[in-house]
């Protein structure tokens, strides 16, 4: 099965530094379980989401697993575990973050709130698609039927501000 998983980090960690090499420290840990990394985007650097002040270093990767996507969320959130991520406050500044954003298998619905794919933000959230759009365009949002370029180019426009209702006499 094929995944496209997003990372994100804003807070440095002691040992392995700045936001953008615990992304690619965060992949190569990905590596070492039943997982093939198939491609990465670039790191792309991005605001915060929420209460934080630090900007964020955000990237995808389309990887390869027999793994199903319970077990992947699950390894997944172990590997956060590791490099210090703690439960907590939404949207706060976090070491590591790792989401399932699409799979090969289409749309999963699952009991777990945190497993629900297509990720249910990723159609708002530029930080994803671009680099989605650079690695994945072509894959498909089983819920839209648009594909990742679509999703990405009308993230992209600028959004049009409410009309004002016309005032009664």
């Amino acid at each position: 099965m094929f995944y496209l998983i997003a990372s994100g980090s804003n807070q440095r960690h002691q040992r392995l530094g700045l936001p953008r090499a615990i992304i690619a420290a965060a992949w190569e840990r990905l590596a070492g379980e039943s997982v093939t990394i198939v491609t990465k985007s670039g790191i792309i650097a991005s605001r915060p989401v929420g209460p934080s002040q630090r900007s964020y270093a955000n990237a995808v990767a389309i990887i390869k697993t027999p793994l199903p996507p319970p077990a992947l969320l699950e390894l997944l959130k172990r590997i956060e575990s590791e490099f210090g991520r703690r439960t907590g406050q939404a949207w706060s500044r976090r070491v590591l973050d790792l989401d399932i954003i699409l799979w090969s298998g289409g749309a999963f619905v699952s009991a777990d709130p945190d497993l629900t794919i297509p990720h249910p933000l990723m159609r708002e959230r530029s930080f994803v698609l671009g680099p989605a759009a650079e690695i994945a365009g072509d894959w498909r949002d089983p819920l839209t039927g648009r594909t990742i370029a679509q999703l990405h180019a009308r993230n992209q426009r600028p959004k049009k501000p409410p009309e004002k209702s016309a005032k009664a006499a």
